[in-house]
């Protein structure tokens, strides 16, 4: 078996560590709370004043939580948002739903270490030597060395030495104007502020 350097050693158990503790987190639909984490990672709402009564809202959910959830937060903190500020509706002024998708790989016994990571956008290249962050990155297969692998190209891993693993996420965004007494009854994106945070709060799943 080869010896490989302390560095080495280290970076490849804290490599592992990191996965292991993005799967355990990433185990379960997001929950309805503030946003955390960043980039492909972001879970939560977050909101911003765009006006005096004009907002954008945004939920993002992890891998595990499906499109119908992650719309569902995002009306739920509509409403939320439009009675803490004082009103009683809203309006969507505009909205949408954005799919990220990220591949990642995981190498097999025989393979060494290298190649774990996410792709669609960055992906590590590891392994003894050496790697680098890009939209491609290279991996040690069976019995072949160094190689590379990249998304746009297919499937190079005929050695089966590396597993490939694709993960979806959706954020929802909406751009509201809220107001005051009773919605307007001739539009169809008016929503009653109270009454969608009575009949939706049942089904909000919150950090325990």
């Amino acid at each position: 078996m080869p010896k490989f350097p302390p560095t080495f050693r280290k970076s490849a158990l804290i490599a592992a560590l990191a996965a292991s503790t993005l799967l355990t987190a990433c185990a379960s639909e997001s929950t309805y709370r503030p946003a955390v984490g960043r980039g492909f990672e972001r879970s939560g709402y977050s909101d911003r004043q765009i006006e005096d009564n004009r907002f954008q809202v945004s939920f993002s959910g992890n891998s595990y939580t499906s499109r119908d959830t992650v719309e569902k937060y995002l009306l739920f903190r509509a409403a939320e948002l439009t009675v803490q500020r004082g009103f009683d509706y809203f309006v969507f002024a505009d909205r949408n739903v954005d799919k990220s998708t990220r591949t990642y790989t995981t190498p097999g016994l025989g393979g060494g270490f290298g190649g774990l990571g996410y792709g669609g956008g960055y992906g590590y290249g590891g392994g003894f030597g050496g790697g680098y962050w890009g939209p491609s990155w290279r991996y040690r297969g069976r019995g072949f060395g160094w190689r590379s692998w990249d998304p746009f190209i297919g499937d190079p891993f005929f050695d089966r030495g590396v597993d490939i693993n694709t993960i979806d996420k959706y954020e929802a965004n909406a751009e509201i104007v809220v107001g005051r007494g009773p919605k307007p009854k001739d539009n169809i994106r008016a929503f009653d502020a109270r009454e969608v945070l009575r009949n939706l709060g049942p089904s909000i799943v919150t950090p325990k």
